[in-house]
């Protein structure tokens, strides 16, 4: 009896070091304190699953873990040093919201002030409630045989798998929104000035375009300093194409930075918003890109940007409960939103279509 209870022992103490391993190169997280949360868990009595101890499903660890792998897919990404407004979420499984006040309407400034009293200002615009979207996996299967043969790597690898794709859709919602509607003298939207393609699709972008866009700015009175540009693929090829000191800071680049060129940051995306070239106006979040569509290379102020995240949440069935199919499901549920705080000092610069 003590020989399989040591053999017990050691065989969770070895199966938490492999799952410990994991987390550690996945989530980024200490590997001495995943394996020994993932090891005194398994040493906790549990109810019977269908043959598997439900020790193999630790629901309040794998979300943790979930929380944790989705903040490290936000880092070295474009939404570095956005300021981060998710304490002020509130709300329910079902509903998530936070208030358009914490999002940071600003009021003016009085420099070396002699005149009091001082005036009163109110903010523009009433408080209103944003719902942050909300992202739902499609439910994994999970097959008793399964759980049985390959223990924490199953769960592990669904976490791993849920995560992703979380993240990888919560970005491009985000650079979405970051992007303006339209073109306005407040959210400037260029079109590229560069020699065609060769297939004739569009027109490259220059370093002109560029500080076009800058000039833009200028014009609409915003500050240069913050500015974040973030390049589509085809438009880091065209600079790459056109300028070897560009080449250099693109072989070099770390931490999601390329290099920080004319007052902007530059990063790179590849799921930026398509516009409608003729009209210069977005496309609709999801919609189909058609001939008469381009992609752009998004600017944004990073201090005039909010993010908030709320919950995550773990949805699990046991196997014990669908005797036909005999298999567990797992899927994943996440609040999160990204927004300009006020709709300016927003732009894009749009692939042209050459005539």
């Amino acid at each position: 009896m003590k020989t399989k209870i040591i053999i017990s022992i050691l065989a969770s103490f070895l199966v938490s070091m492999i799952a410990g391993v994991g987390i550690s190169a996945v989530a980024g997280v200490p590997f001495l304190p995943a394996t020994g949360t993932l090891f005194g868990l398994s040493l906790l009595p549990m109810p019977s699953m269908g043959g598997v101890s439900m020790a193999t499903v630790y629901r309040e660890v794998w979300t943790k873990e979930v929380v944790k792998a989705l903040d490290n897919e936000l880092k070295d990404t474009f939404l570095d040093g956005i300021p981060d407004k998710s304490r002020y979420v509130t709300g329910n499984d079902e509903a998530q919201v936070i208030h358009s006040t914490f999002f940071g309407v600003e009021p003016d400034v009085l420099i070396n002030n002699t005149t009091y009293p001082i005036d009163t200002q109110t903010l523009d615009g009433s408080d209103i409630t944003i719902s942050l979207d909300k992202y739902q996996t499609k439910a994994t299967p999970i097959t008793d045989d399964e759980l049985q043969a390959l223990a924490y790597d199953k769960i592990a690898t669904v976490k791993d798998s849920h995560a992703n794709a979380i993240a990888r859709n919560r970005l491009k919602k985000a650079i979405h929104a970051l992007a303006p509607a339209s073109h306005a003298a407040e959210t400037p939207v260029l079109l590229t000035t560069g020699n065609n393609t060769p297939d004739g699709l569009r027109k490259r972008l220059t370093w002109e375009d560029i500080i076009a866009l800058r000039e833009a700015y200028a014009a609409a009175g915003f500050p240069i300093e913050d500015l974040r540009l973030v390049l589509s693929p085809d438009h880091v090829n065209d600079l790459l194409l056109a300028d070897t000191a560009f080449q250099k800071s693109y072989a070099n680049f770390k931490n999601g930075i390329i290099s920080n060129q004319l007052g902007f940051e530059i990063r790179e995306y590849a799921a930026n918003p398509y516009y409608t070239v003729s009209s210069k106006t977005k496309l609709s979040y999801g919609a189909s890109v058609s001939a008469t569509e381009r992609q752009a290379s998004v600017v944004f102020n990073v201090r005039r940007a909010r993010k908030a995240k709320g919950i995550t949440k773990m949805y699990y069935s046991r196997a014990e409960n669908d005797p036909t199919m005999q298999r567990s499901l797992v899927n994943f549920r996440n609040y999160f939103i990204c927004l300009p705080a006020v709709n300016e000092a927003i732009g894009a610069i749009v692939s042209d279509i050459p005539a």
